[in-house]
């Protein structure tokens, strides 16, 4: 996992107080957490978790968002 690097996009829900975390190359990867610092660590955690499966069932994993410099 260290050499895929995918993206988060991290936002606060206000309603219900909670930091959201979605993958937008990963197809419904989504987490969230009470702090910032755990959101981050559960939307890894998510990433981790929807890329062994993706494996597992044979699917081709989509290729990183990358911006030019």
């Amino acid at each position: 996992m260290n050499d895929i690097h995918y993206s988060m996009i991290i936002t606060w829900d206000d309603e219900d107080k909670i930091f959201v975390v979605k993958v937008p190359e990963l197809d419904g990867c989504m987490s969230h957490g009470r702090t910032y610092e755990e959101a981050l660590k559960n939307g890894k955690d998510a990433m981790e978790g929807w890329i062994e499966v993706a494996k597992s069932l044979g699917w081709t994993l989509p290729e990183p968002i990358t911006t030019a410099a």
